[in-house]
């Protein structure tokens, strides 16, 4: 016997997918830079800023004055 009942989870509210949303300010310059990343790559946007934040805080040195 096979079971077909159709399951629905209840969905996740914003925010508990490990991800945030937020608002930063940035030079024209930089987004063309990005956006003309994104239309070679096909990578998104936001996608593309991730990958620069993650890349930046594995690179990122702080030092004691």
């Amino acid at each position: 016997m096979t079971n077909d009942n159709l399951v629905i989870k209840p969905k996740k509210a914003k925010g508990e997918d490990g991800y945030k949303v937020f608002s930063i300010r940035i030079r024209e310059e930089i987004v063309a830079q990005i956006d003309n990343i994104s239309a070679k790559t096909g990578h998104s946007r936001n996608e593309l800023i991730g990958t620069f934040l993650a890349y930046a805080l594995e690179k990122c040195i702080i030092e004691d004055k």
